[in-house]
């Protein structure tokens, strides 16, 4: 899925001279948290959140800095910045001015690493410098939820057994050789051994995203990974205890 298919459109705007009053009336009249700041001509010159808001001083919530923190450290200019952000009453004085932006073609995955790595939690969508639609966390969230089956014929157990040994041989962490598999209508049954609870995990998260499965049953056990268990070239072989003995 990409961005088109879940973002927000049309969507609430607002300008640089427009009141911060005025923006918070649109927060509340629309549910929504934040808007895109735009100008004349519909582009996007910043967003203004509820985050932006929370130092107000009609709140009575403006940043009280020590007198002696500000004489140790002479940072006079957070200061005056701390008291716009508390006291303007125009958005382009309270307002976020870099704004990271996304495409209507980029896929979800994408996005979801442009948020979490700018710990934002929306998004403005621009198709050639205009925008078209906002996605947010939220978004996110409802494209899981109105996630549709994966199935439209029914998988056959070996095919499912198939696919899942297929995925986690090109896991780094499984060891798949410890691992036995079966199915039975549908249901997976885990067996073998897991080096820690995370891989034990991982291997039921796994086994339960099989299209076709419709119950998973762990039966793994945890336990240390040796090399006499394991190959070190990383087939699975185990090794001969009677060759050991020979040697």
């Amino acid at each position: 899925m990409k961005a088109r298919d879940v973002m927000t459109t049309p969507v609430v705007t607002t300008k640089p001279t427009a009141s911060v009053k005025d923006v918070v009336k649109l927060f509340l009249q629309h549910h929504i948290s934040a808007v895109p700041v735009v100008d004349d001509k519909s582009k996007v010159v910043g967003i203004i959140s509820e985050s932006d808001l929370i130092r107000r001083a009609e709140s009575g919530t403006e940043w009280q800095r020590p007198w002696w923190l500000t004489l140790l450290t002479g940072n006079e200019q957070r200061l005056a910045e701390d008291y716009v952000k508390a006291h303007a009453t125009k958005v382009a004085d309270v307002m976020t001015r870099k704004v990271v932006t996304t495409t209507p073609d980029a896929p979800l995955n994408e996005i979801a690493s442009v948020l979490e790595t700018n710990r934002i939690k929306r998004v403005p969508v621009v198709h050639n410098g205009d925008l078209v639609g906002i996605l947010s966390r939220a978004n996110l969230v409802q494209a899981i939820a109105s996630h549709g089956s994966k199935l439209d014929v029914p998988i056959s157990d070996a095919t499912i057994r198939d696919r899942l040994l297929k995925h986690l041989s090109m896991q780094r962490w499984a060891h798949t050789d410890l691992l036995n598999v079966t199915v039975n209508d549908s249901v997976v049954d885990l067996w073998g051994l897991a080096a820690s609870d995370a891989e034990r995990n991982a291997i039921r998260v796994a086994a339960e995203n099989v299209p076709g499965v419709r119950a998973v049953n762990d039966r793994m056990t945890v336990g240390p990974i040796f090399a006499d268990r394991v190959g070190k070239s990383g087939t699975g072989k185990r090794a001969n205890p009677a060759a050991k003995q020979a040697g």
